[in-house]
């Protein structure tokens, strides 16, 4: 993560209905290769910010929840279908939120590739970070 994260970050979805802070640093900015995460974002590869769950407020909620695959619930702005946030039962009490929707998305230097192994072939990120050919669940819980 960037040296130059503010105290406090702050975001919206694309229509504005739903913004959110959150009151610390977050604990990990990680890019996510797996199929899942590119489908519920659209993005060829994903980066999400990692806090801890009870840092981040969002008004005037979270989110629609989706949950396709037992373990893992996504949340959407129902009006304008932002992907905003992922929460895993592997990696209790910790929010994932989507690099695109925060304010300061310039300032969270990711600092892991996740589920390396399901990059698309034609999308290389050139860069010295550790690429964990599937989940990072361990190294992610340790903190």
């Amino acid at each position: 993560m960037g040296t130059s994260c503010p105290e406090k970050l702050t975001g919206h979805c694309y229509c504005g209905a739903i913004t959110f802070s959150a009151s610390e640093k977050p604990e990990d900015v990680a890019y996510c290769h797996c199929d899942s995460c590119r489908r519920s974002t659209g993005g060829a590869v994903a980066a999400f910010a990692g806090f801890k769950e009870n840092a981040v407020t969002f008004t005037p909620h979270r989110g629609q929840e989706v949950t396709v695959k037992p373990g893992a619930k996504r949340t959407f702005c129902a009006d304008c279908g932002s992907s905003l946030t992922g929460s895993y039962d592997y990696l209790p009490d910790q929010i994932y939120i989507a690099i695109g929707v925060i304010d300061q998305a310039d300032a969270l230097t990711p600092n892991i590739h996740c589920h390396d192994a399901e990059r698309l072939s034609w999308l290389h990120i050139d860069d010295e970070l550790e690429r964990m050919p599937e989940s990072a669940r361990a190294k992610l819980n340790d903190h």
